[in-house]
């Protein structure tokens, strides 16, 4: 199956250390591409399809200037991935705080 919607893309894109960790990198600031294949034991062209996830996913735009390419991290689609989670953050805990009560009456109904 092929992510297509943004969510999917960003989880997928996220769900990978290297990637992960090249966010880190660029969110001290833009890079260019050998900047940041330098911290990277893989190769030039595994880290060219992890930047490709990441572009795709939006978390990264990529600019040129004169032969250099420049990587810049996007906090946008970290906002939408942080916002889906706070909603289903806040659904779940009703859920838990429901049960909780459920309990909590189910054992005052054995105890009397």
């Amino acid at each position: 199956m092929v992510a297509s919607d943004t969510l999917s893309l960003i989880f997928a894109a996220l769900a990978d250390p290297t990637r992960r960790n090249i966010l880190s990198r660029l969110s001290q600031g833009a890079a260019t591409v050998g900047e940041v294949a330098e911290h990277f034991e893989i190769s030039a062209p595994a880290i060219s399809q992890h930047l490709k996830v990441l572009e795709r996913a939006g978390l990264i735009e990529r600019t040129a200037k004169a032969q250099w390419r420049t990587l810049t991290m996007r906090t946008e689609p970290l906002d939408e991935a942080s916002a889906w989670v706070e909603k289903h953050r806040r659904e779940w805990n009703q859920h838990f705080d429901t049960l909780e009560l459920h309990l909590k009456s189910m054992t005052k109904k054995e105890e009397q």
